[in-house]
């Protein structure tokens, strides 16, 4: 595909090319054992290497990359044996039997509560993109049922329990109800009845470790207005859940202890879907309440989505390979996880395409990131940014050959994604995509100037452009017009002025990244970044800064909660699969640097990897 998108431009423009083996005397070749895992890199001394190659490995910054140890021919050998006409005849008669328990009922505190519990399970095992409408219709007759009270009864209260008024408040508002100024005091005013008369949740809650766990998961929804709702719910579940997991954790073979550790590791809220529905899966079959039928259908239906998945993984193999990106030696060669990464923003069959064009767009993001933050100079940093404002291949005779060769296939890629846009939904793009490409160049290109000059920004100087490179925008906009139908020129203008529904992520995203990444970015030589800037603007200490960014993302994911991320009804205009696809990348960003930089140290992410797009669930005991 290289040659073909450097064929598709005319030849004058590509007087000032190098040689192909100018590039494979500074690159590495891919070489694979049976296994699948890259040998150490070859490097290649052609003869005919011009002083060119020799000036471009010579004076340059170098991050020390490793290969990447997913091998071409391990991608492409991946395979599942579970899609069959007779598992997809199974899935089915189980998908009927689902429909029937969310079947409308009479709406009493237990049949409530029970069919509350089967559509939260349905969700943490992924399953519940099959019945979008049941749930829906279920969850506006809970909310319905809630509005038409003007206050609970006696009985009502004595018959509520913190575990269900904490599950029903987390499901509506996660699914958009308007729980909002006097249903706030509906729905989480309810919490009072477990508060004494000073307002505090009464101690005697302590020994209810299930209710508190659901107030927990719960108080993740809340928003900004509420922050003192959940300053309270936070401390008194933390200390407690804490405490348990320390003396209690005995219980039904560990189960309840279990979820308590995985939810103090990191929120439900703030997880990524697919992985969470991976590991709930194994988990959920465990429990004491287990539905069989549940366990079968996320199993039958993991190992069927898992199948698409790994088609789609070995067709961008195949593109990365041909762009010859791969082949710099001083980029990142990481295709796996730029399609583990769209895979955790959308992950559902029928956005396969959107997938497989935000696994491109992720690894150009990735390899341009690394041209400035590693390799390019000043002077040509300056010259690849201009030729990305212009989206003109003649700005690209003063670029040198690694530059030319990023380029053309960002240029070709998103030209020919265009294409398919313009074509099946009558919408031009490229204006749009064009300048959320340029704003990352260009703020990529500020902080290769900080950098150059040793200026260390003040933090808000810094997010003011960390949340554009981190590159945030660039995946949001892309995702729009890949998964919006059709995309509307309405919506085009109002996300290129970067609103809050692709400022809050994009701030989660560099938050994240920068607790996970800082140090090490800053030993190689990189710009200052969030924890250093507030270190040097206010004299705090490391711990302490890292606490205070911790807090910033705690407070930009209240900010999200609100409706829509935007008060603008403009914000109107945007699919819900899009706003979904937008809190999956805060939620990736969490996962991929929960324990350091998952997305370039690649044994932090192996294990995530495997159980998502390699290894199918087992289907033994069914």
């Amino acid at each position: 595909m290289a040659h073909q998108l450097i064929a598709s431009v005319p030849a004058a423009n590509f007087t000032r090319l190098q040689p192909r083996s100018c590039i494979s005397s500074v690159g590495s070749l891919n070489i694979s054992n049976s296994n699948g895992f890259r040998a150490s890199p070859v490097q290649c001394t052609a003869a005919n290497a011009t002083s060119v190659c020799e000036k471009a490995i010579s004076n340059r910054r170098s991050a020390n990359y490793q290969p990447s140890m997913w091998g071409y021919d391990y991608l492409q050998s991946l395979s599942n044996e579970y899609v069959v006409e007779s598992y997809a005849q199974r899935i089915e008669k189980l998908k009927g039997e689902v429909r029937l328990m969310l079947e409308n009922k009479e709406v009493d505190y237990v049949d409530a509560l029970h069919q509350l519990e089967i559509v939260d399970n349905l969700q943490r095992l992924g399953v519940s993109y099959h019945f979008e409408d049941e749930i829906k219709r279920f969850l506006s007759r809970i909310y319905n049922e809630r509005n038409s009270r003007s206050s609970y009864h006696a009985k009502e209260k004595q018959e509520s329990s913190l575990y269900a008024v904490a599950l029903e408040f987390r499901l509506l508002r996660q699914h958009g109800f308007d729980m909002h100024a006097q249903d706030v005091r509906v729905a989480v005013g309810t919490l009072s009845l477990f508060m004494d008369e000073k307002g505090k949740l009464k101690s005697c809650l302590g020994d209810d470790i299930k209710g508190i766990l659901a107030l927990y998961e719960a108080a993740y929804l809340l928003v900004e207005e509420e922050s003192n709702i959940f300053n309270e719910a936070i401390n008194f579940t933390t200390t407690h859940l804490k405490e348990y997991v320390k003396h209690n954790n005995n219980d039904d073979d560990g189960y309840l202890s279990t979820l308590v550790e995985h939810a103090l590791e990191l929120p439900l809220h703030w997880r990524m879907v697919r992985l969470e529905a991976r590991w709930f899966i194994d988990m959920y079959q465990r429990g004491p309440d287990v539905n069989q039928v549940l366990v079968e259908l996320a199993k039958l239906d993991f190992n069927a989505v898992q199948a698409e998945h790994q088609e789609e993984l070995k067709y961008v193999s195949r593109w990365w390979r041909k762009t010859g990106l791969g082949e710099l030696h001083f980029a990142r060669d990481r295709i796996m996880e730029n399609f583990f990464w769209a895979l955790g923003e959308v992950w559902e069959p029928q956005f396969g395409y959107c997938r497989r064009m935000s696994t491109k767009a992720n690894a150009l993001i990735t390899t341009i990131d690394d041209v400035y933050d590693v390799y390019g100079t000043l002077d040509e940093l300056e010259l690849f940014t201009n030729a990305v404002e212009r989206w003109d291949v003649n700005a690209m005779d003063q670029l040198p050959y690694y530059m030319k060769l990023c380029f053309l296939v960002l240029h070709n890629s998103t030209n020919e994604m265009a294409f398919d846009v313009l074509k099946k939904q009558g919408v031009h793009i490229i204006p749009y995509l064009k300048k959320a490409w340029a704003d990352m160049c260009k703020s990529f290109l500020l902080e290769a100037k900080w950098y150059s000059s040793g200026y260390i920004p003040t933090l808000e100087e810094y997010m003011d452009n960390a949340w554009i490179s981190v590159s945030g925008p660039v995946i949001l906009l892309h995702a729009y017009t890949l998964i919006a139908n059709p995309p509307t020129k309405e919506a085009l203008q109002f996300l290129e002025e970067y609103p809050n529904i692709i400022r809050w992520p994009s701030m989660i995203f560099r938050l994240a990244n920068d607790l996970a990444t800082s140090s090490d970015e800053v030993k190689r030589g990189d710009v200052p970044k969030a924890i250093q800037c507030y270190m040097h603007e206010t004299g705090a200490s490391e711990s302490d800064a890292r606490e205070h960014i911790r807090d910033l993302i705690t407070a930009t994911w209240m900010k999200m909660n609100s409706k829509d991320g935007d008060e603008n009804p403009d914000h109107l205009l945007l699919s819900n699969n899009f706003i979904r696809f937008a809190i999956n990348l805060a939620r990736m960003a969490q996962c991929t640097y929960q324990n350091g930089d998952g997305h370039t140290i690649q044994h932090k992410s192996k294990n995530r990897v495997l159980p998502l797009l390699v290894h199918p669930v087992s289907l033994i005991n069914l």
